[in-house]
């Protein structure tokens, strides 16, 4: 566990050194050139009013801090805090209240002002205070209380509450501390409302989802009753019938017919069996757990001796350890074996084929490849209904596998399935 906590540690180092610098302020590009326009912006704006509107304070006032040295190094403190008001909005917070009171007692029992005032109806509170506000009020994770203990005091200094005699500075007060606090009470109601809609369309959708998934599984239900009740009823009648044919009849060769038939009949009806379960399989999973019947995958020298009985070159090549698989997974493997070696006879003759057969703990990989046609022209190309592979995909991803099919090696093509290892069917679960 040591090893594993150092790597997890390694890679989080890494990701905190290759981060880069703006992420500790702001969370996307946007936010950064925003706040640094704004931070311009105030400044331009300041510049301007100061130009407008000469100072109405002597300078004489500010003679105790250096002949406004210090003004000028809060100004840029504060402008460069306003750059981080949205991670932290609690800290510039207490640096405004602190400053403000200590403007107020300044003035009123002290030697005068350290932060510069312009007019006398301005209030006393750093120039930066509406924003910082609105942000504490948007962006601050603070206990709220104190937030509003905090606002509540700047708001006192702000309109100068002790001295009610000139409505101008409550005014000029209120619109430098109450508007901001009501603007931001807005905007986070904004997006408190923002984050419910996102959530709820996104819960909508999800419920959307699932509603189509239990459309599916009920489809799915429907055509599993619908095989068993007609289908295999149908060829469970041929199979009897082919039985009672070979009972009844002398002639060896209806004999070999008829057993054929039921041979035939009897491995179909294996099949659909498999499929219905593995279509009511939604339905087995909410049950016990089921046993795996411990068979293998049928069985393919015999179909790549067919195949090498027309002429093409088949190499079949099997390795990992053949563990117990589900007869629909079994089956299913041999479907696309039969599938694969049947397209490389129709449409690349005189090609060589190789079979690949791969176990693994809970898998199974079947690929068959060809090259390229030697040259023949496949007689069969054109024969068949072109779905062969569409419905081998479905019927592979029917029992939870991948399947994949294209051109490889020039003109060469391959079919490739992965197999789960086990699917409960209504077999299994009977079992």
């Amino acid at each position: 566990m040591g090893y594993g906590y150092a790597i997890w540690e390694s890679a989080s180092n890494v990701g905190r050194v290759n981060r880069p610098l703006w992420r500790l302020l702001w969370n996307s590009p946007r936010e950064a050139v925003f706040d640094i326009c704004l931070v311009i912006g105030l400044n331009a704006f300041a510049y301007a009013f100061v130009v407008a509107f000469p100072t109405e304070t002597p300078l004489s006032a500010y003679d105790w801090v250096g002949g406004l040295w210090l003004t000028r190094v809060l100004d840029v403190v504060l402008n460069l805090g306003l750059l981080a008001r949205r991670r932290f909005p609690m800290a510039l917070l207490w640096m405004i209240t602190v400053l403000s009171v200590a403007q107020a007692l300044l003035i009123e029992v002290g030697p005068g002002p350290f932060m510069q005032v312009n007019l006398e109806t301005d209030p006393w509170v750093p120039g930066v205070t509406p924003w910082i506000l609105y942000a504490a009020i948007v962006y601050g994770r603070g206990p709220r209380y104190l937030t509003w203990a905090l606002m509540a005091v700047v708001t006192v200094v702000g309109m100068r509450l002790w001295n009610v005699s000139n409505p101008e500075v409550i005014v000029a007060g209120a619109g430098w501390t109450i508007f901001p606090i009501v603007l931001g009470l807005y905007a986070a109601a904004r997006r408190k409302l923002e984050v419910a809609l996102r959530e709820r369309a996104e819960r909508a959708e999800r419920e959307r989802e699932l509603l189509a998934e239990q459309a599916r599984v009920d489809e799915r239900a429907r055509l599993a009753v619908e095989m068993h009740d007609v289908v295999t009823h149908r060829v469970n009648l041929m199979v009897l019938q082919a039985g009672a044919l070979g009972v009844l009849s002398d002639d060896p060769a209806v004999h070999r017919a008829a057993d054929e038939m039921r041979t035939s009949g009897g491995e179909a009806l294996a099949e659909l069996r498999d499929l219905v379960g593995v279509l009511r399989r939604s339905e087995i999973e909410q049950g016990e757990a089921e046993v795996v019947q411990p068979t293998d995958v049928p069985d393919l020298r015999e179909l790549i001796a067919q195949s090498e009985g027309v002429g093409m070159s088949v190499e079949l090549t099997m390795s990992g350890d053949a563990g117990p698989v589900t007869s629909a997974v079994g089956r299913t493997a041999y479907r696309v074996v039969q599938e694969g070696l049947t397209n490389a006879h129709k449409h690349a003759p005189g090609a060589e084929v190789q079979v690949r057969v791969l176990y693994s703990d809970d898998r199974v990989r079947v690929s068959i490849r060809n090259t390229a046609s030697s040259g023949r022209v496949p007689e069969l190309a054109g024969s068949g209904a072109g779905v062969g592979l569409l419905g081998l995909q479905q019927r592979v991803e029917l029992v939870g596998g991948s399947f994949r099919s294209g051109p490889v090696d020039g003109d060469g093509f391959e079919v490739e399935a992965i197999l789960p290892g086990y699917v409960p069917t209504e077999e299994n679960a009977d079992a």
